[in-house]
């Protein structure tokens, strides 16, 4: 039995406000790289997983142990992928079911955002959508739609715990990178961003990015993705000349 007939809510309209282009995903050594639009592109994750602080995770790994830390890993992305499809389908009105026990568990997780999270979404513009801001990043974003009557762009998160908004920065580095390269290539201006969080519980949290604080974001992802093409150059593994890279950073950083 699929999602709309264990939810109330109203079924979400289509926009083509947007033309979104497909982009193929490709793991690298360095990490993922996007195919589109004829631009071979880091994606925004790779770019903050290598630009942050690992700290933390090399003591929460040396806390619970290595065989530990990888057990819980891999089930939150088991997880974590098919509360993903679960919403995926229930947005684009397509089949799709999980018998195992954790798909179960992403049913109920996805049925918690559907009833809390996607309720003051009327209307929307793309779902699971490439973003890329040519010659410099890509990603994929959940949702692009009308939230509470504004543009905005949405991800889906599960989490093994409820989240505190401090251990959180690189969700929301992620939401300024998509509306950056969302404004860029099709000339809208997204003016918030929601993180949608449920745990296992069934605790639900919504985080919501805006104005000053979502401006404030995308300077700290462009320092971000500065910082990462340092590490590029350093390994010779550069997209661009330094210089340019400088340049151009520097340019938008002036325009936001």
């Amino acid at each position: 039995m699929g999602l709309r007939a264990h939810t109330k809510n109203k079924i979400m309209k289509k926009s083509n406000k947007y033309n979104y282009l497909d982009g193929r995903q490709i793991n690298e050594d360095g990490g993922r790289i996007y195919d589109v639009a004829g631009y071979r592109l880091p994606s925004v994750t790779s770019i903050l997983s290598r630009t942050k602080d690992q700290g933390f995770l090399k003591e929460w790994k040396a806390k619970v142990g290595e065989a530990e830390a990888e057990r819980i890993k891999n089930l939150s992305s088991v997880r974590g992928t098919a509360m993903h499809k679960y919403l995926e389908s229930y947005i684009q009105e397509i089949g799709y079911e999980d018998l195992t026990d954790t798909g179960t568990q992403a049913k109920s997780m996805a049925e918690k955002v559907i009833e809390i999270g996607l309720a003051p979404v009327d209307e929307y513009y793309g779902s699971e959508v490439t973003m890329y801001y040519p010659g410099l990043y890509a990603g994929q974003t959940d949702l692009v739609c009308m939230h509470n009557g504004v543009d905005a762009i949405v991800d889906f998160k599960q989490s093994n715990k409820p989240k505190k908004k401090e251990w959180i920065e690189d969700y929301y580095l992620q939401i300024a990178a998509y509306a950056m390269a969302h404004d860029y290539v099709h000339k809208s201006t997204i003016q918030k961003g929601v993180i949608m969080v449920c745990t296992p519980d069934l605790y639900y949290q919504e985080f919501v990015i805006e104005g000053a604080e979502l401006r404030q974001y995308k300077h700290k992802f462009l320092k971000r993705l500065d910082m990462y093409h340092d590490l590029k150059f350093d390994e010779k593994e550069a997209y661009n000349t330094e210089k340019e890279n400088e340049e151009y950073l520097k340019e938008l950083q002036e325009k936001l």
